[in-house]
């Protein structure tokens, strides 16, 4: 951003720290007028004709744009996506430990990415799979919705759970 000797336009429309409009000004005449205000002159509209430009402590200002952005990094939520692997012949203990790990997942607020490879013939049995996949979908949907349906890809077939949010 622009600020006091760097702003290079001949003439500008002046804002005063309170929001004012002191009218078109000199560009020495508004660096004048900011001086004797102990103030910065910010160029806030450069593209404007003739450009903006308004009295405000700089660093002040600096300052209050760093806190905020700091504030919005603060509140933002990072999603990540855990990966559960199953066979399509997966036993029924195997299974419960399985679920256990993704229902965990889920409750922290991750997506889960449930995967099944298929090895050897067991491709021939694609439906094997797609209900190991269904019987997970049904037993997290309480705590989540399916965010995208089981399909293939290559040896290996999945589905996209995602937590369901507290907002509904």
């Amino acid at each position: 951003m622009n600020v006091n000797e760097n702003i290079r336009a001949r003439e500008v429309r002046l804002i005063d720290s309170n929001g004012d409009q002191l009218g078109v000004k000199s560009r020495q005449e508004a660096l004048d007028i900011a001086q004797t205000r102990n103030l910065d002159l910010v160029l806030v509209a450069p593209k404007a004709k003739p450009p903006v430009c308004r009295i405000m402590d700089y660093g002040k200002y600096r300052f209050e744009q760093q806190k905020k952005e700091k504030e919005a990094r603060k509140k933002q939520k990072v999603i990540n996506v855990k990966e559960v692997r199953l066979s399509p012949g997966i036993e029924e203990h195997d299974f419960n430990t399985k679920l256990r790990n993704a229902r965990k997942f889920l409750s922290k607020g991750d997506k889960v990415k449930v995967s099944i490879r298929f090895r050897g013939r067991a491709i021939t049995h694609k439906e094997l799979g797609q209900k190991v996949l269904e019987r997970m979908a049904e037993a997290c949907k309480d705590i989540s919705s399916i965010e995208q349906r089981a399909k293939m890809e290559g040896r290996s077939m999945f589905m996209m759970l995602a937590p369901v949010s507290d907002k509904k």
